[in-house]
């Protein structure tokens, strides 16, 4: 099959069928990734991390970079265009037909329920990323393996956005935060 086509219909498939954004998405992208060769494990790793850290959302990224890296502008123009297009549909048909929809009871009982399921899964996945980032804990039965470095860098950017809103009274951009732990990645990691 055509590469193009291949990752147009790949991302199609993973657009259409995945719930719960960008993260919901990732064990679909690495399952396709692996099972067409176009990457090993431990490149999606490295995939998630730079889609993590540039500006969007996670799955349009890594559909961007996964096409830049099998086909060029093309395959990231077209994997991209597949992540999104299902997803745009949907909102266009329930934009298209229900104008109204938040002034029923019923619909704002339904976000008043889903609220306190989003801000779990939003904490579950920070402290999934903090286990395994900084204690190197992937499954319940792993060992702790301290990484310094990180916890050093966690604690850089934790104290400066602390500090920042203390004396500021506003929140430090994100930008600034992803620059500064990326300066520190480079440079703790690099002495070890």
């Amino acid at each position: 099959m055509n590469i193009y086509l291949d990752l147009f219909l790949t991302f199609l498939k993973i657009g259409a069928v995945s719930f719960g954004g960008g993260y919901g998405m990732l064990p679909l992208i690495k399952e396709e990734c692996l099972n067409h060769n176009w990457l090993t494990e431990e490149s999606v790793l490295n995939f998630v991390a730079v889609s993590e850290s540039t500006p969007g959302p996670i799955a349009v990224n890594m559909a961007t970079f996964i096409g830049s890296s099998q086909a060029g502008v093309g395959g990231a123009i077209l994997a991209t265009l597949g992540v999104i297009l299902p997803a745009f549909i949907i909102i266009l048909i329930i934009a298209s037909l229900v104008k109204n929809l938040f002034k029923y009871q019923g619909v704002q009982a339904f976000l008043g329920g889903v609220r306190p399921t989003v801000s779990a899964m939003i904490l579950s996945t920070a402290l999934t990323l903090f286990l395994s980032g900084v204690l190197a804990i992937k499954t319940v039965k792993s060992q702790v393996a301290f990484d310094w470095q990180a916890l050093v860098i966690f604690a850089v950017v934790f104290v400066t956005a602390t500090l920042y809103k203390h004396f500021r009274k506003k929140a430090i951009s994100p930008i600034i935060l992803i620059i500064i732990s990326a300066g520190l990645g480079m440079g703790l990691y690099s002495i070890v």
